[in-house]
């Protein structure tokens, strides 16, 4: 067999270096939010709230990995603690924070668990305590703030491009 030509080569480099490869594998089918757990403890219509922004910030962040036939993404929350002093974070006592839990749940197409990833989110509570709609948009931003750290929680499985792990030598 004679040695690559120059042109071969190029095309070859070309080849790898082409947006279908450097797109990343969908890894899961869907994404959702259950706040079932929420309701049942009597958050009522600011878990729906919650439900919605996480679920609207998990599309985004994970637009790339959502589609085909993988597991599902299923976040159940557990407790969403939003605090009484929201001044700018400098409650009665210091620092005061809002914060969300539960837990990241990657389901398999027969509805078994596949993987388990608890996480708590808290951010600094920022609000008026004469703005009505504080304590609903204060709701929102710290369960996108949970959405935004899934990433980092979540493993997402490899990619099976070639480049995407390194070669093993003989």
């Amino acid at each position: 067999m004679p040695p690559p030509t120059r042109r071969t080569l190029l095309a070859g480099f070309a080849a790898l270096a082409s947006p279908a490869l450097a797109q990343p594998v969908p890894a899961f089918s869907s994404v959702s939010v259950d706040v079932g757990h929420l309701k049942a403890i009597g958050v009522g219509p600011m878990a729906d709230l919650v439900r919605d922004a996480m679920t609207d910030e998990l599309r985004r962040i994970f637009a790339d990995r959502i589609g085909g036939r993988g597991p599902r993404l299923v976040v159940r929350l557990t407790t969403l603690h939003l605090t009484a002093f929201a001044n700018a974070g400098r409650g009665l006592r210091g620092s005061a924070s809002d914060s969300i839990e539960g837990e990241a749940l990657v389901v398999g197409a027969r509805g078994e668990v596949l993987a388990r990833y608890p996480q708590i989110a808290s951010q600094v509570a920022h609000g008026a305590w004469n703005d009505p709609d504080a304590e609903w948009r204060r709701a929102e931003r710290v369960a996108r703030t949970y959405a935004q750290w899934l990433p980092r929680t979540v493993s997402l499985p490899p990619s099976p491009h070639p480049r995407s792990a390194p070669a093993a030598r003989p």
